[in-house]
């Protein structure tokens, strides 16, 4: 049987990268196709793998340009070539699940969720693009390539034999903007044991070209030990403003975000506007070192609805207790009062109400909250991490081999 992998593109190391990392490693001979790629990420996350681009490849620049042709992007998945396959397994969270495949072919798309830009999160989108000064006919352009877009993925999203979400909440979201049901297969949280305790200031990676070196890091921060950690990608939806005001209330306390993305630099200039001591913004950070940041903080945090949410279970596997936004992915995976805690929503479930002085106060509270829980001990570190092995690699790995196993002998 032969079979290809089918990702949106890969330029960036995120949650649904990671999840096609892990397909790779259970399919290791089936090639790659995406609509475009970055070389350097390649070479370091996809060495072994056989990547085919689209057209869109062939554009300069194409990585950070490419949100001004999302209206070529169904076109650049359908002109993906899968002839010869038996199967196909898309991993999608835009276009990627509107492949085109032969009749006898079986496609299973494994959902990180339907465009969200698209649809449950077009306003705040518009919204945004707004408040950067872009509006006139180019906001006009966004919104009529958004319906013709929209057409096109309720369409296609009819395309795939079968229908995986990462978690019960994208589940709705699927049977809400497609109109049919999607089974749940938890995505794999892979921690590498030879990194669990691993000091950085050891780890020396020519990749990078540094040493790579904690202390240096977070040196301006009042304790080493007494930190929140945000680990992301950093986009305007996931709230990151709200942990940083409410931090602003908290000097007794640290956070520390890991990570980078288009909103990076407008985070880190109201750091330094406010002269916040107690936020760090630390960018990328390389896989070897993340561990440490685990192993040292408080408590992991999270401000905004995740579709599933890797990073949360990557902290459970060291122990760490979780507050989240009581919403999406994380409601599956946080057990109040055992793994961790959740922050109460007021006036409705919108995260513009999160941005509301309320939020504000009510993410402050529960802080504190659980920071006093921690002081008294009250979470018990090994029951956490035992939790978190519930959504390993082993366990992905055999869901994915039956699912595949079984609709290979599934008659249309």
């Amino acid at each position: 049987m032969k079979i290809a992998l089918v990702h949106d593109w890969l330029t960036r190391l995120g949650g649904a990268e990671r999840v096609l990392i892990s397909l790779h490693k259970i399919f290791p001979e089936a090639p790659i196709y995406a609509l475009f790629y970055d070389k350097k990420f390649i070479f370091q996350y996809l060495p072994e793998a056989k990547v085919i681009s689209s057209f869109l490849q062939k554009i300069p620049n194409i990585k950070k340009i490419h949100p001004w042709f999302k209206i070529l992007m169904p076109v650049a998945a359908e002109s993906l070539d899968l002839t010869g396959f038996d199967m196909i397994i898309s991993s999608s969270h835009e276009v990627a699940h509107g492949v085109l495949t032969k009749q006898h072919a079986k496609h299973i798309c494994f959902y990180h969720s339907p465009s969200r830009i698209l649809w449950d999160r077009t306003h705040e989108y518009l919204e945004d693009f707004k408040k950067r000064g872009r509006g006139g006919f180019k906001l006009s352009l966004i919104k009529l390539g958004q319906h013709f877009l929209r057409l096109w993925d309720r369409a296609s999203g009819q395309r795939p034999d079968v229908a995986v979400a990462n978690s019960k909440h994208v589940a709705e979201r699927i049977k809400k903007y497609y109109g049919r049901e999607a089974r749940v297969i938890y995505p794999p949280v892979e921690i590498n044991p030879k990194h669990e305790i691993r000091n950085p200031k050891q780890i020396q990676n020519p990749k990078f070209k540094t040493v790579s070196n904690f202390d240096i890091r977070i040196s301006n921060l009042q304790s080493k030990n007494n930190y929140f950690l945000i680990v992301c990608q950093l986009y305007p939806h996931k709230n990151i403003d709200l942990a940083i005001e409410a931090f602003k209330n908290l000097p007794e306390l640290n956070l520390v975000i890991v990570g980078d993305g288009p909103e990076f630099k407008n985070l880190k200039s109201k750091t330094q506007k406010s002269k916040l001591k107690n936020v760090k913004l630390l960018g990328f950070v390389p896989d070897e070192e993340l561990p440490y940041y685990y192993q040292n903080c408080l408590a992991y945090l999270i401000c905004n609805e995740e579709d599933f949410g890797i990073s949360p279970i990557e902290a459970m596997f060291f122990g760490k207790p979780v507050l989240a936004y009581k919403k999406g992915g994380a409601a599956e995976t946080v057990l109040e009062g055992v793994t961790g805690e959740f922050f109460p929503i007021r006036g409705g479930d919108t995260l513009r109400t999160l941005a509301a002085s309320n939020g504000v106060n009510d993410l402050v509270k529960a802080i504190q909250n659980i920071n006093q829980k921690i002081k008294n001990n009250y979470y018990n570190s090994t029951i956490i991490k035992k939790h978190s092995e519930k959504f390993g690699f082993e366990r992905f790995k055999k869901e994915m081999l039956d699912l595949v196993e079984n609709l290979r002998y599934t008659k249309r």
